[in-house]
């Protein structure tokens, strides 16, 4: 459910009544109602931002149901992007859910700027938070949905106290900080470890995946139990957003039927 209204301008503006965290309880709700809903996230970092609204919109015509925006500090990674003011401003030309990925030092200092600018999920790292559990508690508070990511190095097992807190869980399958890396195969058995522990204790987190998701990775990850796939190069990179959006969901959806 997207809360936005558009104003006397007919810029979307965001809206946060006080009955939104049980929109989000509804939202968790049809989720683990729905198991296997894959959709397509097009990570902006890929994009020509010179064209970005075009660009959000022809992936949109291809089936992507999330945006995912990639934020860095240059010290939790190496590498700078964006902050709150181009969130707001991506708020304007997009209906579907603003992702936000926060790679970066600190995130409880930034969640609420990133929620008012309109991220309707945010997500942080466990590395960077020595109080996880208040953190992403905290982004529960100003109307997001909480995520957690773990890097390549990281183990599943870290998460398992907050594992039924969150509303989704990131694996990262390169190391953060740049587009276009190469695939790192040891998140497809983080993926399915994770999936395993979803159905053992009976939770309703989803899995999403980012990092090295192209037309010969995409189904491995949806077999392990991947449902929200993170895209950059193989949607933006080359040719026609749409027409790659499309490829890859009709990939992601095949490989879906053959889950084992």
């Amino acid at each position: 459910m997207i809360l936005r209204k558009r104003n006397d301008d007919g810029q979307l503006k965001t809206r946060r009544p006080a009955l939104l965290l049980h929109v989000i309880e509804f939202a968790k709700n049809f989720l683990r109602e729905s198991p296997g809903l894959i959709e397509l996230a097009p990570s902006i970092l890929s994009a020509d931002f010179a064209h970005l609204a075009d660009q959000i919109r022809s992936a949109t015509e291809g089936g992507a149901t999330v945006i995912h925006v990639d934020v860095m500090d240059g010290h939790f990674v190496p590498n700078i992007t964006l902050g709150p003011p181009v969130v707001k401003s991506l708020r304007r030309t997009t209906d579907l859910p603003l992702d936000c990925h926060l790679m970066i030092e600190n995130p409880d200092q930034y969640i609420p700027d990133f929620a008012e600018a309109g991220a309707d999920w945010i997500s942080v790292h466990q590395e960077a938070c020595m109080h996880l559990n208040r953190t992403l508690h905290l982004i529960r508070t100003h109307g997001a949905l909480a995520g957690v990511v773990i890097n390549p190095a990281t183990p599943v097992e870290t998460l398992s106290e907050v594992l039924d807190i969150v509303d989704y869980v990131l694996v990262m399958s390169v190391n953060p900080g740049f587009g276009g890396q190469k695939f790192i195969p040891g998140a497809v058995h983080k993926i399915r470890r994770l999936a395993d522990l979803r159905n053992q204790r009976d939770l309703g987190f989803r899995i999403e995946v980012d990092g090295g998701i192209d037309v010969t990775t995409v189904a491995e990850v949806v077999r392990a139990g991947a449902e929200i796939l993170v895209a950059g190069n193989a949607v933006f990179g080359q040719d026609d957003p749409k027409t790659n959006a499309q490829k890859l969901l009709k990939m992601a959806t095949e490989a879906s039927l053959q889950k084992v």
